[in-house]
């Protein structure tokens, strides 16, 4: 059953009760992985393991996302800046135990390069994963975290190399 959620904005990424950060490194530019992220919404089940749909909603102002395994979101998108931040709160959910969640995607270069010969230096992605529940909950979240660690790292790395593989957009 589908449970409403409590509205959050951006401030919640700093005083949420659980905040879990992860960060990787991309070697391409913010550009494409912004598009990949915001724009082609629906490809996310390509690079992201734990996703088994994504589409738009609301004409592009929310989402709607399913996990394997049944765990079902609607979400609002809270910000959208080019290539540089990407991040939605979710509305409701199936998932038990969850009061609010907001989750953000900052994309910045990345200082210097990864390998000598290397044009670009690439992008550095951090994603945040606020929440907000009770003691099980949060407790379960922590315990979550290497797992969720583990997906982000493999999703960052299987979208680079789908980036890189893809013809060039100019």
């Amino acid at each position: 059953m589908a449970r409403r959620l409590r509205p959050v904005g951006l401030d919640f990424l700093a005083h949420a009760p659980v905040r879990l950060v992860f960060t990787a490194r991309a070697a391409a530019a913010p550009e494409p992985l912004y598009r990949a992220l915001a724009e082609e919404v629906t490809g996310w089940p390509d690079w992201f393991g734990a996703v088994s749909l994504a589409r738009p909603a609301r004409g592009g102002a929310g989402r709607e996302v399913r996990l394997r395994g049944g765990v079902r979101f609607q979400e609002t998108i809270v910000a959208a800046e080019a290539a540089r931040r990407y991040a939605y709160r979710v509305d409701e959910t199936n998932a038990p135990g969850a009061r609010a969640l907001l989750e953000e995607w900052l994309l910045a270069p990345a200082a210097g390069p990864r390998s000598p010969g290397d044009r670009s230096p690439g992008t550095l992605v951090r994603w945040t994963f606020a929440a907000d529940g009770p003691a099980p909950f949060r407790l379960a979240l922590a315990a979550a975290r290497p797992g969720l660690g583990h997906s982000f790292r493999t999703a960052v790395r299987t979208l680079d190399a789908r980036l890189a593989a893809a013809p060039s957009r100019n």
